[in-house]
């Protein structure tokens, strides 16, 4: 599987996740900004390429140019693998 993701300026993802199966590679394609992956939180930059894995928990917030990524994973998978945790980048 494969998504390109965008932020806006100084956007947040408002929730964190994780898998219950699958890890994911994100590679920064444009911008800059934030990771926050458990309880770290990570400066990234374009080409940043970021192996995440599947009980880790994870969401992004751009810097002020905004950030891409593309996101590879496995295939979608019949039952839901994916676990949202709304509200869960906290400052």
């Amino acid at each position: 599987g494969l998504s390109y993701q965008r932020l806006a300026p100084n956007a947040r993802f408002p929730y964190g996740h994780h898998h219950k199966q699958q890890e994911e590679v994100y590679v920064v394609v444009e911008g800059r900004g934030r990771m926050k992956l458990d309880d770290e939180v990570r400066d990234i930059e374009q080409w940043d390429a970021i192996r995440v894995g599947k009980d880790t928990v994870r969401s992004f917030e751009a810097g002020p140019e905004g950030l891409a990524f593309l996101a590879f994973g496995a295939p979608k998978t019949e039952s839901q693998d994916a676990e949202m945790i709304p509200g869960w980048w906290s400052d």
